[in-house]
């Protein structure tokens, strides 16, 4: 593992980690979403019939998961690449794309993206959650699913020489199912053989992010090199948010730019205002978890593109930095959030 060791990997190579720059740790630029469609309600008010209009923008925003076009990433190559140069322009440097198979990764699309913009892309290995894997992958071994993971990283993938260069983000529910738990393994002993990142989407539950630990760490794996995604939406009560943040992964903070008043995947959950995130990231900094804290946007349906009214991916270099340095985040802990931790994570050991 000589050649990927101190070494970041993306769609067109090795990078060096210091050439990273500021650092999304959780963006989709292509992908597909159908299997978490939920249809609408039929007191909604609402058909999910030609949605993209300006008078149906916020019943868009509201049920973004109730109109099936939205759904389909896949289907706005030209707009991420349009949003991916704004990116540069605002001083962003990297993206980590955390599509895995069973929401249609497109590791060519990915590799023309990352040609055209500058920004350098980093591509996800490994599976999303129960409902995306298919009869064929479920009959596989634990053994057999990490031989895939590690042939992703090492030559390519879905039939491509385009590299993966961080697993996942590996899916889980809540239970976490048995089809689940052989994915985590598989990722754990890959990640054992290659030293590389790993990134999670837990459970929607508040027991979910300590029970993958849990199951990784049992699987030889490095929670120091993994990323927690989705923390906004699952951990919110202080006290329990620090008892995880001991179990040493990273924190990611990454549904900035979403704010709902029902979050349709469970509804006993408040869905948090971007400034309710930032409050809870100065309370971690202020913890001393500053050099454990990544942020995103996760950007994976059509209605968040600037094209159609939404935020896009320059969201947080544009509107939340300034924020976050008014409530006491200083530059160097903002620099240590988008910079240094990304690279520290993203790198082979």
């Amino acid at each position: 593992m000589t050649e990927l060791s101190g070494k970041v990997q993306t769609v067109l190579g090795l990078l060096d980690p210091d050439q990273l720059g500021r650092t999304m740790t959780h963006e989709h630029l292509t992908m597909t979403f159908e299997c978490c469609y939920v249809p609408p309600p039929p007191e909604n008010g609402q058909t999910d019939k030609n949605p993209f209009q300006l008078c149906h923008g916020h019943w868009l925003r509201q049920n973004p998961y109730s109109c099936l076009e939205n759904l389909f990433l896949c289907q706005e190559t030209e707009a991420v690449r349009d949003e991916l140069l704004a990116y540069r322009k605002a001083g962003g440097g990297s993206v980590v794309e955390n599509t895995t198979t069973g929401i249609d990764r497109d590791m060519s699309t990915l590799r023309r993206l990352a040609k055209e913009t500058g920004v350098n892309i980093v591509a996800g290995a490994g599976y999303y959650v129960d409902c995306t894997h298919s009869d064929d992958m479920r009959k596989m071994s634990v053994e057999k699913l990490t031989d895939v993971i590690v042939g992703e990283v090492l030559y390519g993938a879905d039939g491509t020489d385009v590299r993966c260069g961080v697993i996942g983000e590996i899916g889980t529910g809540w239970p976490i199912t048995d089809s689940e738990r052989k994915v985590l393994r598989a990722a754990a002993h890959a990640q054992a053989q290659l030293g590389c990142p790993v990134i999670i989407h837990p459970g929607r539950n508040v027991a979910a992010p300590a029970e993958v630990v849990r199951i990784l760490q049992e699987a030889g794996g490095d929670i120091c090199k993994t990323v927690m995604s989705h923390l906004d939406r699952t951990i919110f009560n202080h006290a329990e948010l620090l008892d995880f943040a001991e179990m040493g992964s990273y924190l990611e903070y990454d549904l900035f730019g979403i704010e709902t008043l029902n979050y349709v995947f469970n509804m006993d959950v408040d869905m948090p205002s971007d400034s309710q995130r930032i409050n809870t990231l100065a309370f971690l900094v202020k913890e001393g978890y500053e050099d454990k804290i990544v942020i995103a946007h996760d950007i994976h349906t059509k209605d968040r593109l600037c094209k159609y009214g939404g935020h896009g991916y320059s969201h947080i270099l544009r509107n939340i930095v300034p924020k976050m340095l008014k409530r006491g985040i200083s530059q160097m802990q903002v620099d240590k959030i988008l910079i240094d931790n990304p690279k520290r994570w993203l790198t082979f050991k």
